[in-house]
């Protein structure tokens, strides 16, 4: 399997507000940026297009290092949110509709092709790669 290393970051302005998403994707020696936005949207649905957007891009299943400053996003697959969601008909532990659904359901379909590791990583701290991925998200809000 291809070795796949992955950044990415969701930003909003206003909540809800226009939105913006940035990615990079890294394989040996090659480098992909991609990005995009949404005129209304919130900043929880850009972090999970930012990945959505990420894993649409590999052709074949992977090993992939995908690397978030969203809580939202990682705890969700290393705590197992969405296997529990899943189980109670996409209720969260409050008895509530889980939000974002679609997008949920569509990242689980895309993340059960590849071997994923999800990584947290501090927004806005000293990592490159996660500070061109917010860099990307807000040039891709739509003015």
């Amino acid at each position: 399997m291809k070795k796949v290393i992955i950044y990415t970051d969701g930003a909003c302005s206003g909540n809800p507000g226009p939105g913006g998403y940035g990615a990079i994707l890294l394989y040996r020696s090659h480098k992909k940026e991609i990005s995009g936005g949404e005129k209304v949207t919130t900043n929880q649905r850009m972090e999970l297009q930012a990945a959505i957007a990420a894993l649409r891009q590999l052709k074949e299943p992977c090993q992939v290092k995908l690397h978030s400053d969203s809580a939202y996003l990682v705890n969700a697959f290393n705590q197992r949110w969405v296997d529990k969601w899943r189980r109670n008909g996409w209720q969260n532990s409050k008895k509530e509709p889980v939000q974002n659904r679609d997008l949920w359901e569509e990242l689980l379909e895309l993340s059960g092709k590849h071997q994923i590791e999800w990584v947290k990583v501090k927004g806005h701290a000293d990592d490159e790669l996660n500070n061109r991925c917010d860099q990307l998200a807000r040039e891709a809000i739509p003015k």
